[in-house]
């Protein structure tokens, strides 16, 4: 085994692949509900750009066209109510799991080095402190931020502090006070705090805000970065199409090290997100479709028996039937559906599983019709 192997956790959907048989058995097929990827097509208009940009022999620069910079800072100012954004402010990057996995050896981190993550989370942020060689650990988010976040954590050694809202898996929203205690916190004792917030556009029964908003900081972006991706809001999982927002001052070093390590988004991926940056009407028509589809699956599991947990936002219904998660992965496999066990996202989630509805109407049509 090799020492980076080493230090990984096993892949968790390997787990899923005896169920995931299980269920493609079915005589209708398999209904897989256990991955977030987008299944609709790409917005015409998006499409449209990365076809124009298409002719792009040379290569493209790690901190993206001006036309870029321009479309990500308007957005910020547009949507998230960030205020005096400059090109200084944003970063692209090549999806937002690469910068998760590599962040903390990006960041200098190693041995001693702490960072921590929801107790319950995208499996990435463990990733990326292992393999940095870091120190890692899981906190309790709600009760961090009830407690003025004063006595969930330790600061001593701890160096990058990983918070997001909407959350993957529970599709928990922290309020806009947790997260002004959150980020005062952070800076209080020194600690870089990253917010993820890809799910931010897809709020459904909270309205979710960023760090990067005024009423949060104070007006001030030091020592704070929020994540962004277009693969939810606009289909573009295939692109691998993110960007970061905050610290110049984290910012500029982490540019350098892209720049060496040619971490660069394509010229045509680039001129796409501009596109897609720029029209708010396909994130509406998408967040209807799986309003839709989010509407129909959850009526069906709790008719089933199922209890539906936080699921404020994002595209997942965290759900319980008040049993080992491995047991109902292994009753709705049965039925042909295959969900993502609570486990995978930490101990914290061994009686729930997370159901997405990224699935096409057809599909999740089905899913309903075994249900009943």
């Amino acid at each position: 085994m090799s020492a980076v192997s080493e230090r990984l956790p096993t892949f968790p959907w390997d787990k899923l692949e005896p169920y995931k048989k299980t269920a493609a058995a079915h005589p209708d097929g398999i209904v897989d509900l256990s991955v977030g990827t987008p299944v609709d097509p790409v917005p015409e208009l998006i499409q449209k750009a990365l076809i124009e940009a298409a002719d792009s022999p040379g290569y493209p620069t790690v901190w993206g066209t001006p036309a870029l910079r321009d479309a990500i800072t308007g957005w910020l100012e547009r949507r998230l109510g960030a205020r005096e954004v400059t090109y200084r402010h944003v970063l692209p990057v090549v999806g937002s799991k690469e910068l998760v996995a590599w962040l903390p050896t990006q960041l200098g981190l190693g041995p001693g080095d702490r960072v921590a993550y929801p107790r319950l989370a995208y499996p990435t942020y463990e990733v990326g402190a292992r393999l940095a060689r870091a120190d890692y650990e899981a906190y309790d988010t709600e009760t961090f931020a009830a407690t003025a976040a004063g006595t969930e954590l330790d600061p001593r050694g701890l160096k990058l502090l990983w918070l997001n809202s909407p959350s993957n898996p529970t599709g928990k929203v922290l309020s806009k006070e947790e997260l002004t205690r959150i980020v005062a916190w952070a800076r209080s004792h020194g600690v870089l705090l990253f917010s993820d917030e890809c799910y931010l556009e897809l709020g459904w029964e909270a309205d979710p805000v960023s760090v990067l908003h005024p009423d949060v900081n104070g007006g001030s972006y030091d020592g704070i970065v929020a994540v962004h991706s277009l693969s939810k809001r606009s289909n573009l999982a295939g692109y691998r199409a993110a960007f970061l927002a905050g610290d110049p001052a984290v910012l500029a070093p982490l540019l350098e090290i892209r720049k060496h390590g040619g971490m660069m988004t394509s010229a045509p991926t680039q001129a796409a997100v501009v596109a897609a940056l720029g029209d708010d009407e396909h994130v509406r028509v998408q967040r209807d479709r799986y309003a839709a589809r989010r509407k129909a699956l959850r009526e069906a599991l709790e008719a089933h028996g199922f209890r539906i947990e936080h699921s404020e936002a994002s595209l997942y219904l965290w759900a319980t039937r008040d049993e080992s998660c491995w047991t109902t992965v292994a009753h709705l496999a049965d039925l042909g559906i295959l969900a993502a066990p609570g486990d995978f996202y930490g101990e914290a989630g061994a009686r729930h599983v997370r159901v997405a509805f990224t699935a096409t109407d057809e599909r999740v049509a089905a899913a309903v019709r075994r249900l009943a």
